[in-house]
């Protein structure tokens, strides 16, 4: 199997070169500014988040200030109290460890969904981009179809003017043509529709935007570098560290206390003599707990089901990707099979035309026929590029899974 590699290809000439590198963000391009804006915000507050999540066993000094000023008898009371106080675990049975580890693979999970639901964007936008490609090969294909139904239109006119045919010919002629132009109105207004829909994913032009190329790669580098099975082994490790964190959370706990008081009464007599009581002091030691929890047990198999459910989710889902990638191998070998199809009808479209120039300078056939002839052959190599894309389109479903960093 070959390696997945990404290149740009200009669509109109079909002839698609590989890099020898993939760089997962060179097609962040397909997306807007302001989508990329987005994520890049979301990564941001995850970063925030996963750091609060991971200092989090630090605790926080407590401060506190009053200032009370009352008059209950005769005379006017002031107080003044403050206060800095300090409850620090220095120890968790592993709690804490563990704690940091949980912070670190939750953060790690989160980027991950952000890659998957930012991947899955770019993949949207890439598919309304080749999509409007197939649109514009199949709108050429299908003007080619009315000028050959034009032709056998004026064919049968001819013959039925002449007496070579009945009217009922003539008007399965003219039917034949309409339904044509309708589906060509039919293709324009669904091309419509997928220009208006990547206008909103993206800020580039599909008409001037060159579109990617995947080749297959191997279904061990698939799994290997899969995005959604990287995430599913970020929440595999991060369930193992909240189990950790739970189980150690009614273990025995170690904590420094310490703490700064300073208190200020005045009292103000009717004599003016003022009574003044300054009061400051410390304190500091050491203290050990563990909880006793009638849920403990329960809440330790809680979080252990979650983690062993985790594992059978990663399972779960690598059985599903065989099987996605099994159904796309089986996908691209239809689409071959229908551009060899083509090419086998071109090939005799090719021999046919041939002889069919031959025959016209010869004086046996008509302009006409040529002409339809070309037109049939033009659409057959129109045929085999949209299928081409097809298959693109298909390998697109491994590309947004596929992270080769």
């Amino acid at each position: 199997m070959k390696v997945l590699k990404l290149s740009l290809s200009l669509f109109l000439s079909c002839n698609f070169l590989l890099s020898a590198n993939e760089n997962n963000t060179s097609l962040d391009a397909y997306i807007s500014e302001f989508k990329k804006e987005q994520f890049k915000y979301d990564y941001e507050k995850n970063e925030a988040e996963g750091a609060i999540l991971r200092d989090s066993w630090i605790a926080p000094l407590q401060l506190s200030y009053s200032y009370v000023k009352s008059k209950p008898y005769a005379n006017e009371l002031t107080n003044q109290n403050a206060a800095i106080r300090m409850d620090q675990p220095i120890f968790q049975s592993g709690g804490i460890i563990y704690g940091i580890k949980f912070a670190n693979a939750s953060k790690l999970y989160s980027d991950y969904s952000i890659d998957v639901a930012k991947r899955k964007m770019i993949k949207d936008a890439v598919t309304v981009l080749m999509q409007i490609k197939q649109a514009d090969l199949r709108e050429n294909a299908q003007k080619l179809q009315i000028i050959n139904s034009r032709i056998n239109l004026e064919q049968k006119t001819q013959q039925y003017l002449n007496g070579q045919l009945d009217s009922g010919f003539l008007d399965d002629a003219i039917i034949a043509l309409n339904v044509v132009k309708q589906a060509l109105f039919d293709i324009q207004t669904a091309k419509e529709k997928l220009i208006n829909q990547f206008s909103t994913l993206s800020d580039l032009s599909y008409e001037s935007t060159q579109i990617p190329f995947l080749e297959l790669i191997s279904i061990d580098e698939f799994l290997e570098h899969n995005l959604i099975l990287k995430q599913n082994s970020a929440e595999i490790k991060k369930n193992q560290y909240y189990k950790n964190v739970t189980i150690a959370k009614y273990l025995p706990k170690v904590s420094i206390t310490a703490g700064y008081t300073w208190s200020n009464t005045e009292q103000q007599f009717s004599d003016s003599v003022i009574f003044i009581n300054d009061l400051a002091y410390y304190n500091y030691g050491i203290k050990a707990s563990i909880p006793l929890d009638i849920n403990t047990f329960r809440d330790i198999e809680s979080v252990k089901i979650d983690y062993l459910k985790a594992q059978v989710v990663q399972k779960d889902k690598k059985r599903e990707l065989k099987a996605l990638f099994s159904q796309v191998l089986h996908n691209i070998d239809n689409f071959d099979k229908k551009i060899a199809l083509s090419n086998d009808s071109m090939n005799i479209y090719k021999k046919l035309l041939d002889d069919t120039r031959e025959l016209f300078l010869a004086g046996y056939k008509t302009q006409y026929d040529v002409d339809t002839l070309s037109n049939s052959l033009e659409i057959q190599k129109i045929d085999s590029k949209v299928f081409e894309i097809d298959k693109q389109l298909e390998l697109l479903t491994l590309y947004e899974m596929y992270v080769n960093n």
